[in-house]
């Protein structure tokens, strides 16, 4: 990024991804003021040379606000609500939605938006908070290409690259359509490892040679430390992806495409939830699996890659 102070940003959202996103900004040189509804969240990023506001609404002066919610009534909330973005007389030059919502509650925001002057990209992006940290985020965007070039920079320092595919709500059915694949692969990953380990073989023995073959990907490196070693600390939890996998399958209906390998992967995620597993790592589709064969998993205590470091 040639001058990062160029535009002064605002950042809505300090979670788990949204914290390490506005982290990357701030360590590429980025002056960054940010909201979190829970304030004690966002603090840390002072050291970083963060600015923390009270509300929203202290970001409209800011030249680009980005934002990277939960759901689709929070982005809502924080762009139109009593304390949101629009509800003073400033206004941001252009406002940039990261977050995982639906076409029709961003479409809804981007008209809100629009009647304010305010142009909106939608940015959602693939990986987590660790993929964030290791420069291997990467993000697809959609929204007035006038206004594409100005958060190009700003997207691209995120992660190591941005895909710009056309106007409107085009980025948000990239998004579902890549977290669908999330969710399949995660439950065939799940079975295939069980079924190696009850024909008798290691998992990680297993998934060091799926990791070595033409099959092996970034995803299936990166979850094999979870699946070898029971580690389920959340990166991603069964409600988030069952959230998009309701977003696909609602997709589907409008649009006319079957999805029979979703929703049978939304149904096994419905079970981890079920369970009570709903706070852990989707990874945990695992243990669902293994339960169902009639196998106790233990954790293999083995030292394997996850790919990132």
């Amino acid at each position: 990024m040639k001058n990062p102070k160029a535009h002064t940003i605002g950042w809505i959202g300090a979670g788990r991804m949204g914290f390490a996103m506005a982290k990357r900004l701030l360590r590429a040189g980025c002056d960054v003021s940010v909201y979190n509804r829970t304030r004690s969240k966002a603090e840390p990023l002072t050291e970083y040379g963060g600015k923390i506001v009270d509300s929203p609404r202290e970001l409209a002066g800011c030249d680009i606000v980005f934002s990277m919610v939960s759901t689709g009534k929070d982005l809502t909330q924080v762009v139109s609500g009593p304390d949101g973005v629009l509800s003073g007389s400033a206004r941001p030059k252009l406002f940039v939605d990261c977050s995982s919502v639906s076409e029709t509650d961003s479409s809804n925001v981007r008209k809100i938006l629009r009647d304010a002057g305010v142009p909106m990209l939608a940015a959602p992006v693939s990986g987590n908070a660790k993929v964030v940290k290791a420069g291997r985020l990467y993000v697809v965007a959609s929204g007035p290409k006038d206004v594409y070039g100005i958060a190009e920079p700003y997207l691209a320092a995120i992660g190591r690259g941005v895909t710009y595919v056309g106007d409107g709500e085009l980025a948000r059915i990239v998004k579902i359509a890549h977290n669908l694949l999330l969710g399949i692969v995660t439950q065939a990953l799940a079975e295939i490892t069980v079924l190696a380990q009850k024909g008798g073989v290691s998992r990680h023995d297993f998934l060091e040679f799926l990791n070595h073959s033409v099959m092996g990907s970034v995803f299936s490196k990166y979850k094999t430390p979870a699946l070898v070693n029971l580690d389920f600390t959340p990166t991603f939890t069964p409600i988030l992806l069952r959230k998009d996998l309701d977003l696909g399958l609602q997709a589907g209906k409008q649009l006319g495409v079957p999805l029979p390998l979703t929703q049978l992967t939304r149904d096994y995620v419905q079970k981890t939830v079920d369970g009570g597993l709903e706070e852990q790592d989707f990874a945990v589709l695992l243990v669902q699996q293994a339960k169902a064969s009639g196998l106790e998993l233990t954790p293999e205590n083995v030292k394997v890659s996850d790919g990132l470091s």
